[in-house]
């Protein structure tokens, strides 16, 4: 997991550098920020587990270059294993999901900003084994793979300007999973709070 989240918040920020240096270097704002967020997911199957409830703490950056509108990336994972991966005991898993979407955030008063996203990223499933010590408790879990899935998210959220560039941000987003077989239903909402920084 250590690897993979590390792996993802590069990503995140390398996407916005990029973006800031090349044609978007007129930028008028860069965002950066970190959330906590939790899921509302259809109720599990007999076959399936559902995706809701946990705590998803996460990542997330925009870089605004014109009149408003820009693109953004983020990453959130629930932040424990969940057990028994579709049903198979001694297996753990942990849901992880990246999206890079267009951004629009008007100004709507003077400390609060809009913001609407909509974008395409993965539902990655990541996959653990229960190392298994004297008798029948898990001591520890190795990963053994993830299962992959395209989603399309669409959402928003406010900015509430604090004090200088630090703001606060309740925000929902609502994700539509393709092929989704490692949990109930093709869709699960997420809403939470970040904190973050403006660069203007």
């Amino acid at each position: 997991m250590k690897q993979t989240l590390r792996t993802a918040i590069l990503s995140t920020f390398a996407c916005l550098v990029v973006a800031s240096l090349s044609n978007f270097a007129q930028a008028q704002k860069i965002d950066i920020a970190f959330g906590v967020s939790t899921t509302i997911a259809p109720a599990a199957t007999d076959t399936a587990p559902s995706l809701t409830g946990g705590a998803f703490p996460g990542v997330s950056g925009d870089v605004l270059f014109w009149h408003n509108v820009g693109v953004g990336a983020e990453v959130f994972w629930k932040a424990s294993q969940s057990q028994n991966y579709l049903g198979i005991e001694g297996i753990n898993y942990r849901p992880v999901t990246y999206n890079f979407n267009a951004v629009y955030s008007p100004k709507l008063a003077s400390h609060v900003n809009l913001e609407l996203v909509g974008g395409v990223g993965a539902l990655d499933t990541h996959i653990y084994e229960c190392n298994f010590g004297e008798g029948s408790q898990c001591g520890g879990t190795s990963p053994v793979g993830s299962s992959n899935h395209f989603d399309v998210d669409l959402g928003g959220g406010l900015k509430i300007y604090l004090k200088g560039g630090f703001f606060v941000r309740p925000e929902a987003r609502y994700y539509w999973v393709n092929n989704n077989t490692d949990y109930a239903g093709d869709h699960f909402g997420r809403v939470g709070a970040s904190i973050g920084y403006t660069f203007r």
